[in-house]
């Protein structure tokens, strides 16, 4: 992609990434964390600069979120899950109130925190998109968690040096005022 205006770096050099992990269709999890671990460690983020917690299920996945993004000690959280769906409603009060569970988080937070939950009609289409034929989204949303990081760091270090924004200061990835 061509053009002038702000992105964020891809290197994850110096940044402290929480990793959030639903234990629940483990098989499938289990390959979205290690393709967002590789990720992580391809870019450069350090492991002592990761954390990763297991919750039970992908509902559960924004409370942890909210928790590891309130310690100021985060800055991008991962948030990885598969709900796959089965015979009853179920899948669609999982899967809707996760995603928005985890964008509350992050606009709350004002803090990356990257929706990396498979929501699939079978275990065959969370496969796939777990390091199957469809890549990796385990892998795609560290890739996301550190460009967005990078990008709030920028963006809150140029803020006071925008036209119109003399004096006006965007909190930065930890809440901090740039």
């Amino acid at each position: 992609m061509e053009g002038g205006g702000i992105r964020g770096s891809d290197d994850g050099t110096g940044l402290a990434i929480a990793v959030a992990c639903s234990r629940f269709n483990g098989r499938v999890t289990d390959m979205l964390l290690a393709g967002a671990l590789a990720e992580l460690d391809r870019r450069g983020v350090a492991e002592t600069d990761r954390t990763v917690v297991w919750v039970p299920g992908a509902f559960e996945l924004p409370l942890a979120a909210m928790t590891l993004a309130g310690t100021r000690q985060f800055d991008a959280v991962i948030c990885l899950g598969a709900v796959i769906r089965g015979e009853t409603s179920h899948y669609d009060f999982v899967a809707g109130e996760c995603a928005a569970g985890i964008q509350r988080v992050q606009l709350d937070m004002r803090l990356p925190v990257v929706f990396g939950v498979l929501t699939t009609e079978n275990l065959d289409q969370a496969l796939g998109r777990a390091g199957g034929a469809l890549g990796n989204k385990g892998t795609e949303a560290a890739a996301t968690a550190i460009e967005m990081a990078n990008l709030l760091r920028r963006l809150a270090s140029t803020a006071a040096g925008v036209p119109g924004n003399a004096g006006t200061a965007i909190a930065g990835p930890a809440g901090d005022a740039g």
